[in-house]
């Protein structure tokens, strides 16, 4: 399933094993990989890519804009909370996320909260979102 191998590459990318703990890394890339999925329409090919620009977007007008741009870009990564990912995000999608992840829509926004600057921030080395890449090419591009 595609879902799975997304959540074992972000897993990878977050620096560990795929577990089912969301705290776990492999947990986080399962909760990234059901985000993404979710926001991509759960498409291959493209989809992934356009599942980050959509992300990176939707924090954008929930007013996480410096946030956002600091994952985005080559500085510092600033903290965001699960209240702020809660906010962001439509409440369907969360749901989907939490249920695809084996989660609490709760535990569901605290992992991408926690995890998800660091993905972003590792997608992007370049300091922008490359435009009509899927997130699994962009992983193997970067050997992560």
């Amino acid at each position: 399933m595609a879902g799975n191998d997304l959540g074992s590459l972000l897993g990878g990318l977050l620096g560990g094993s795929q577990g089912s703990d969301p705290g776990s890394p492999g947990g986080a890339g399962n909760v990234l990989g059901a985000l993404l999925g979710a926001l991509g329409g759960g498409q291959g090919g493209t989809g992934g890519g356009n599942a980050l620009e959509g992300l990176i977007g939707m924090l954008t007008r929930s007013g996480l804009v410096d946030q956002a741009q600091s994952w985005v870009g080559t500085g510092q990564n600033q903290a965001v909370s699960g209240a702020q990912i809660s906010e962001a995000l439509p409440d369907e999608t969360l749901q989907k996320v939490a249920r695809e992840a084996g989660v609490t829509p709760q535990q569901a926004a605290d992992e991408i909260a926690r995890s998800l600057p660091t993905a972003v921030d590792r997608l992007t080395p370049s300091g922008e979102v490359p435009e009509g890449r899927s997130i699994e090419d962009l992983a193997r591009e970067q050997q992560l």
